[in-house]
């Protein structure tokens, strides 16, 4: 397990994967081993020590949510889009987007069932964010938008993706567009 300061863009992130662990906070590092000391392969990412943290920077945890990482930009999905300005969309996916990343770029399909945002967020990754309508579900619009967001990432840098593991529909369109889960993260605050 590591220790490091908050990285741009959260007051906090604990980010694990298989037998490893970052904490990233302004705290101290004896605290944060003396808090995961009886369990340190599961506890970072365990309630107990997620709400400590959030108590001792005073914000609150996010949710667990994997963390995958795009394949590189192939040829695209084929899925038509069609760039939204930013500032004058009110879309809540927009919003929250807008609240945790910058650079964030908006695109809509035609019929404006589906969503997609790219923006610079955690450490200045590229992440992605969809969303699909309720009428426009289970026909693959959203392993569509996910498979053509590589190809709008600026000099073809890596693109990551976190998804809260209840949400099994969002989860499946991204494994099915070939996004690698690479770990588990949580955010506190932007």
């Amino acid at each position: 397990m590591t220790t490091l300061p908050a990285p741009s863009g959260a007051r906090a992130v604990v980010v694990g994967g298989t037998a490893w662990h970052v904490v990233a906070a302004d705290v101290d590092p004896a605290w944060v081993a003396a808090q995961v000391a009886h369990d340190p392969l599961a506890a970072p990412l365990g309630a107990r020590f997620l709400a400590a943290l959030g108590d001792r920077i005073g914000v609150e945890p996010g949710v667990v949510d994997a963390v995958l990482v795009a394949p590189p930009a192939g040829e695209g999905s084929g899925v038509p889009l069609r760039e939204l300005p930013t500032e004058a969309t009110a879309h809540p996916r927009v919003r929250r987007a807008l609240a945790h990343r910058r650079d964030v770029r908006v695109w809509t399909t035609p019929d404006g069932g589906g969503l997609l945002a790219v923006g610079r967020g955690v450490a200045d990754r590229w992440e992605v964010s969809v969303e699909v309508d309720p009428g426009a579900r289970t026909r693959g619009l959203g392993t569509a938008l996910v498979a053509a967001a590589p190809a709008l990432v600026p000099g073809g840098e890596p693109l990551w993706a976190q998804v809260a593991p209840a949400n099994t529909a969002s989860l499946r369109a991204f494994l099915a567009a070939g996004y690698r889960p690479v770990g588990a993260e949580v955010l506190f605050g932007p």
